[in-house]
């Protein structure tokens, strides 16, 4: 075979050789379209956006709020993507005066406004309820107190477990910070005109209480419904539970709204979220965090 000839088919090799991974790279490469018009592909409904709304919001105040602010604003934005909603959490009192003050679009409360708040000229939403559970640790064979014994724990008149039926051991109370729309709906509904005591330990969450009761087989303490877990055992007051048919019935007397609050009437994106929240939709949300819808 001619050097000329051998040339040509080395060069034809090439060409085909590259023909080849051309085609091979080109396929690798190529995206197919959802058939589902999901992108994920798992068979799962798309969420419906809804185009036309843009901007952004804060939402500030309680703690106790906050975790239902953020599964709200999360599927609020995830149905208008132009959308941003940030959540912070502050403590009721704050999140009050942040709506009144414009540092926030909406506030977050655990509790009505009080006489002096009431003056700002601030809209309320209830956005969903809770009941306050009383817990202690689940070592502690206590499960009944009345309302008077839980009065009298928290202001101190009450020290030792053997007073209320329990184990010669001394009562480690655990409160809420001043401030705390816990700590406040608590007082309203728990200790009427009695202070809490200066000896009862401050936390400065609802999760840091419940760590403080899980960590003390002597400790007792209050949270919101929708926190409870395994870690903690709730308490009947007056021999009633605390769970959300009781609430409902009005025979649970310790539980509290959760509230939105703006500085007169919502306008804008503010009134459009307060919309969802307070729809069926929203109050989906509120339900699968454990929280009473008021819809």
């Amino acid at each position: 075979m001619s050097l000329k000839k051998s040339k040509g088919l080395v060069i034809l090799a090439v060409v085909c050789l590259l023909a080849v991974v051309m085609v091979t790279g080109c396929g690798q490469g190529a995206v197919e379209e959802p058939t589902n018009g999901n992108a994920n592909g798992n068979g799962a409904e798309p969420v419906p956006v809804e185009e036309g709304l843009t901007g952004s919001l804060m939402v500030a105040g309680s703690t106790s709020v906050d975790f239902v602010s953020r599964a709200l604003a999360e599927a609020f934005m995830a149905k208008h993507t132009e959308t941003s909603i940030m959540t912070q959490s502050i403590g009721s009192s704050a999140g009050i005066n942040a709506a009144n003050e414009g540092t926030a679009d909406i506030g977050s409360s655990s509790r009505y406004l009080r006489e002096g708040e009431k003056e700002f000229g601030l809209s309320e939403f209830i956005i969903a309820r809770d009941g306050i559970a009383v817990v202690v640790h689940p070592a502690n064979d206590i499960t009944d107190l009345t309302l008077e014994q839980v009065r009298g724990i928290f202001a101190g008149e009450i020290t030792n477990w053997q007073e209320v039926g329990g184990a010669d051991e001394e009562i480690m109370a655990v409160t809420r910070e001043e401030g705390s729309g816990t700590r406040g709906a608590f007082e309203d509904m728990v200790m009427d005109d009695t202070y809490i005591g200066d000896g009862v330990i401050v936390q400065p969450s609802t999760g840091a209480v419940r760590s403080a009761v899980a960590g003390n087989e002597d400790a007792v303490g209050y949270i919101s419904l929708a926190a409870l877990n395994e870690e903690v055992k709730t308490v009947r007051v007056d021999g009633v539970e605390p769970t959300e048919k009781n609430i409902l019935a009005g025979t649970y007397q310790i539980a509290r709204p959760f509230i939105f609050i703006t500085k007169g009437e919502p306008s804008g994106l503010a009134k459009e979220f307060i919309d969802f929240v307070l729809s069926s939709e929203g109050q989906a949300v509120v339900a699968a965090e454990d929280l009473i819808r008021v819809d």
